[in-house]
């Protein structure tokens, strides 16, 4: 079984923008809505269209599976599909380890989300200066929720609030 630990902060300020080693474009949206269950979701990334199979198991903790798929099945899944996430992906390194910033775009603009992936849940990381609360686990800032409740519908002031409402 492949399991995807991770965690994931909002954004204080662009100093992570000194890290950055690449980056790309996603496209992506859902063929199922229930968090408590099995989430899938296509993904256009690098001119590819992969699939996959998630479930929450606990914590910050997911089973996920993902397949390729040929591109006229993914256009042609996509044409049919009408909430989608889009967002630039930062691939950073930061003190020898390997983070993700998500830079939305869309109604989801202005939120910028950091990941970090992990082997172990108990696994001891050195957060980055430019890291502010944690929003591991909070399910209004998953993906799939965002293509449902997007940022543009939020009260601007909440966000703003929790953005500068630093929990490290």
């Amino acid at each position: 079984m492949t399991l995807e630990i991770e965690r994931r902060f909002l954004i204080k300020n662009d100093q992570w923008k000194n890290f950055v080693t690449h980056k790309t474009l996603i496209e992506q949206a859902y063929l199922s809505y229930d968090l408590e269950d099995w989430i899938i979701r296509i993904r256009f990334e690098g001119n590819k269209f992969k699939i996959a199979l998630k479930k929450h198991i606990k914590n910050f903790t997911n089973y996920e599976y993902e397949y390729s798929i040929p591109n006229h099945e993914g256009e042609k899944i996509m044409a049919t599909l009408k909430d989608k996430i889009k967002k630039e992906r930062f691939f950073l390194e930061v003190d020898n380890r390997n983070w993700i910033v998500d830079c939305f775009k869309g109604k989801n603009f202005p939120l910028e989300v950091a990941e970090i992936e992990l082997t172990d849940e108990k696994e001891e990381v050195i957060l980055p200066p430019f890291l502010s609360k944690e929003i591991t686990g909070l399910k209004f800032f998953t993906n799939l929720s965002l293509t449902k409740n997007p940022l543009s519908k939020w009260k601007n002031k909440d966000f703003k609030n929790l953005k500068n409402n630093s929990s490290l």
